[in-house]
């Protein structure tokens, strides 16, 4: 019997449905993984000839040792995983542990896929993971650059404005200077000035936020590209051959087996990077500025009761965004291929914007997304070399197309910092 003011279980969870509705997002996302992984063991078992072995080797080229798997039973055990997970899901089981499942799914159905698109073949893990860090970095930069202006308030569309001006940037300068080093300074200070322009006309003059960044990355492209047509191409040697960084291999830790080629064997902008994302996490948490941050994109008015100079911080973290993502850009050319070619930013931009959506706002959020997005780059990239039976041009739509499955259906629903956006007027 139940005593009075006693609750049954059932009873809540009767309320909690009928208040909430059956369909939460963990059971949209389960239907949805459920049938993806029913899909995956079909269709990529069945397309998988029997008896061939997808080999992934523990190397940066094929032909190293590594694990060889039957493709087919591998495909389809992958593929039901993936669909036990979302079944599991529906069924309203690990709710709490949402993210995990989810990853769970989606690492399951990328293996299933991967050994169909393997299979007879042989895939480099290392160099994988190398080519995905690889072309993460312009990304996991750019999102930094989206944290520093949203966690103080200030929408950072520009961001692809501010890595194609700062590969424009490296590229031009570098090459007059013949050095490297002069790029990257001025590739940040190229991102820097659209930083400052962004917040000027944000803060200052209170500019639509979201448009004032379509028009800048607008203004970039136009820009560069007139500079490119007028002085680079002509002039290749003088104005578009910079110097590039070379890898820097760390002792000892270069040379550990599968974490070292990938981690500890990169060029000084990578080293940078990774070190940005650490020191921006730790400063938005452990110190004052953090705080003082943290404070203006919440609740500026009340920030400004306190002595906070709320102009001043959304300045300083806009501008110091645009550095940032200036190096970025210099990823693109010194840090890379060295040549800067018109819109070479090719919506690494907005992707970054994902990411940083993607990562809830938070530096390591941010870093986890941008390498997401960065590893549908690499695998698009290595699949067209296997001769893969996907169409080239789907293959090339992989980046774009996580993006959008990660922001519209794997992030759910997030809460950006309450004054994202907001212009704030003193009173």
């Amino acid at each position: 019997m139940v005593g009075p003011g006693q609750v049954m279980v059932s009873d809540v969870v009767a309320e909690s449905v009928a208040v909430h509705g059956f369909w939460t997002r963990s059971r949209k996302s389960g239907l949805v993984y459920l049938i993806v992984g029913l899909f995956a063991a079909v269709v990529f078992g069945l397309a998988t000839k029997a008896g061939e072995t997808a080999t992934f080797t523990l190397s940066t080229k094929p032909g190293g040792a590594g694990l060889d798997l039957p493709a087919r039973a591998f495909a389809i055990g992958f593929g039901l995983v993936c669909a036990l997970t979302g079944a599991a899901l529906l069924a309203g089981y690990f709710r709490r542990h949402f993210g995990a499942t989810t990853a769970v799914a989606i690492v399951s159905f990328v293996l299933s896929f991967l050994c169909w698109q393997v299979a007879g073949n042989d895939l480099p893990l290392v160099g994988l993971a190398q080519q995905t860090l690889f072309l993460a970095v312009p990304l996991i930069l750019g999102s930094l650059a989206g944290v520093l202006g949203e966690r103080s308030g200030v929408i950072n569309v520009a961001i692809e404005g501010q890595l194609l001006t700062g590969a424009f940037c490296g590229a031009l300068f570098g090459s007059i200077a013949a050095s490297a080093w002069v790029g990257l300074v001025a590739a940040a200070i190229g991102g820097g000035l659209i930083g400052a322009i962004l917040a000027v006309l944000a803060i200052r003059y209170l500019v639509d936020q979201v448009v004032l960044g379509v028009v800048l990355n607008v203004f970039a492209m136009g820009v560069t590209g007139y500079l490119y047509d007028r002085f680079m191409q002509p002039n290749t040697q003088a104005y578009n051959n910079p110097p590039t960084f070379p890898a820097i291999h760390i002792p000892l830790l270069a040379d550990i087996p599968v974490i070292g080629p990938v981690l500890f064997q990169n060029t000084i902008i990578t080293y940078l990077a990774i070190v940005l994302v650490v020191v921006v996490s730790l400063a938005l948490t452990k110190t004052r500025w953090g705080l003082r941050t943290r404070a203006v994109g919440e609740h500026p008015t009340a920030a400004d009761t306190l002595g906070i100079r709320v102009r001043l911080v959304r300045y300083r973290n806009v501008i110091m965004g645009g550095l940032i993502a200036g190096i970025g850009g210099a990823a693109l050319t010194v840090g890379s291929v060295g040549q800067f070619g018109k819109d070479m930013s090719n919506g690494r931009g907005f992707i970054a914007l994902a990411a940083l959506i993607f990562g809830r706002w938070s530096p390591t959020g941010a870093l986890l997304g941008a390498l997401l997005f960065g590893f549908a780059d690499a695998l698009q990239s290595n699949l067209s070399s296997l001769n893969s039976v996907v169409p080239s041009q789907f293959l090339t739509m992989l980046p774009y197309i996580a993006t959008i499955l990660a922001v519209a259906g794997l992030v759910g629903k997030v809460r950006a910092p309450a004054a994202d956006g907001k212009p704030y007027v003193k009173s």
